[in-house]
């Protein structure tokens, strides 16, 4: 095999790989590929909806931990299951007005501390990981889900998604926090710890002041200024010759 066959070989392995990874990445944002349905959100509590028209529920569970692996997944069910992650619980359930649907429900750590029925989640989670999300005050709501809300009403009812609601909707599959780093900096840039990437440590500055009897003084602050001194010159005797003469 000749060089220019291994080199389109080479290409083509490429390609091969690549394709399948931009694929998958396009699809890591499931906000887009599953419509909002409902919100309701307080502060840092909230909670958002999507609708997965005509999959069941184990089918969108196990896309879910594809892509972003929990915690803990519960056992698989047509009717219900969660996904638990460190600062959000997924819900999903089927649909009883939409058999063929999976609502997908996203809450966040303080929603379910607010809302949720800690006995109800005790039958679908593992008791340990049921601690971590609840203190000794919460965990007393009767909340059990989007489909029972009418019979277990949370603290704040949903209401349909406006268009600002939308933008803001939060990936379910993607960490919602990450770090920058600047060179030569040992600051904490974190988005969405208090970090900010614009601001940066103003440098010192200092003043120069004149005296007409002893020169120029310099404050503290003042970098060291070093006096260029004027440069040597040298004056010097040269003669011109002629080739040929003597």
């Amino acid at each position: 095999m000749n060089n220019k066959s291994l080199y389109w070989l080479k290409w083509l392995l490429v390609v091969t790989f690549i394709v399948p990874l931009l694929t998958a990445c396009g699809q890591m944002d499931i906000s887009e590929t599953y419509p909002l349905e409902s919100v309701t959100k307080e502060g840092n509590s909230s909670s958002y909806v999507y609708r997965a028209a005509g999959v069941e529920v184990p089918a969108v569970a196990t896309a879910l931990a594809d892509k972003r692996k929990p915690e803990q997944i519960s056992k698989e069910d047509k009717e219900r299951m969660f996904l638990v992650y460190p600062d959000e619980v997924i819900q999903l359930q089927r649909d009883t007005e939409n058999p063929e649907d999976t609502l997908i429900e996203v809450d966040s750590k303080e929603y379910v501390q607010k809302n949720y029925d800690r006995s109800f989640l005790e039958m679908y989670i593992q008791y340990k990981i049921v601690d971590t999300l609840f203190d000794s005050l919460s965990g007393l709501g009767k909340y059990r889900g989007y489909t029972q809300q009418r019979q277990y009403a949370p603290s704040k009812p949903y209401r349909a998604p406006t268009q600002e609601d939308k933008k803001k909707a939060p990936p379910i599959t993607v960490e919602r926090k990450g770090s920058i780093f600047r060179r030569g900096s040992n600051q904490d840039s974190t988005v969405g710890s208090g970090g900010n990437i614009f601001n940066r440590t103003p440098s010192s500055k200092g003043s120069i002041t004149r005296d007409k009897d002893k020169g120029s003084k310099y404050d503290s602050k003042s970098p060291t200024i070093k006096k260029s001194k004027p440069p040597r010159t040298r004056i010097g005797k040269g003669g011109i010759t002629r080739r040929g003469r003597r």
